[in-house]
């Protein structure tokens, strides 16, 4: 009985580590024409601030759902806002009608999906996600 405890806390000890130090990775369509973007290239477009790829292509910002780690991983490492910051950032760019939030697209398996299918978005998902349906842009450690 013991013995089991200990592998149980163990394991929840292990999943906990593993979980807080995984990567976020910044995704696109694989046929993007770029190799990687800089951590001031991919703020800028979910800031609203940039609207295209360097290759001049139009880019669309895809969030994961409020809440998720990724998510406030990213927002930290990348945005460098938190959850309170962006909404108030995001409320006064929307009021004046100088800009429109990302949207949400739900969770890693979602936002992989849709970044696969349209060359033109840009998101981000866990590092342990990451497959040949999409390429991988910025890392956020």
């Amino acid at each position: 009985m013991k013995i089991r405890k200990f592998v149980f806390v163990a394991s929840v000890i292990f999943c906990g580590t593993q979980v807080a130090f995984a990567e976020v990775a910044v995704i696109v369509h694989p046929s993007a024409g770029f190799a990687s973007l800089t951590e001031e290239d991919v703020g800028r477009l979910f800031l609203g601030k940039a609207k295209a790829f360097p290759n001049g292509e139009s880019a669309i910002p895809i969030n994961q759902n409020e809440g998720v780690g990724v998510r406030d991983k990213f927002n930290d490492g990348v945005v460098k806002k938190n959850s309170s910051q962006l909404k108030a950032y995001w409320s006064q760019l929307v009021f004046t009608g100088k800009g429109t939030p990302p949207k949400d697209a739900g969770d890693d398996a979602e936002v992989k999906k849709l970044i696969a299918a349209n060359p033109n978005m840009i998101g981000y998902i866990d590092g342990g996600a990451v497959d040949a349906t999409v390429k991988v842009v910025y890392k956020v450690p």
